[in-house]
């Protein structure tokens, strides 16, 4: 993933050539990853109970409810920017997956 300007932090837990994993740390009520686009599919862990906005290409915007430790997965592709509407500080795990499932047979 490639990001652009945004204030969570975001913390390499592990980088391989199959895997990186990435925490993000984001403070209470709008701080963001910025505009980015996923070159990997990949999978979220929330740590918290609460809501993301997800800004899209064209101005749509998306408050998704997450709950912590239920995962959920995303395709390569995903192009948008996360924000913490939330009046807590928030946290989740990113999980992309950097190795095609093709390369590993």
């Amino acid at each position: 993933m490639c990001s652009e300007g945004g204030s969570a932090l975001a913390t390499v837990m592990i980088e391989n050539e199959r895997v990186k994993v990435t925490e993000w740390r984001f403070k209470a009520r709008g701080a963001n990853t910025g505009w980015h686009r996923h070159e990997y599919d990949y999978v979220v862990v929330p740590l918290f109970d609460g809501f993301l906005e997800i800004h899209l290409p064209g101005g749509e915007v998306i408050q998704s409810p997450v709950q912590n430790g239920v995962p959920y997965f995303k395709p390569l592709g995903a192009e948008h920017d996360v924000i913490n509407p939330n009046e807590f500080e928030c946290a989740f795990v990113e999980i992309e997956l950097l190795e095609s499932p093709r390369a590993a047979e």
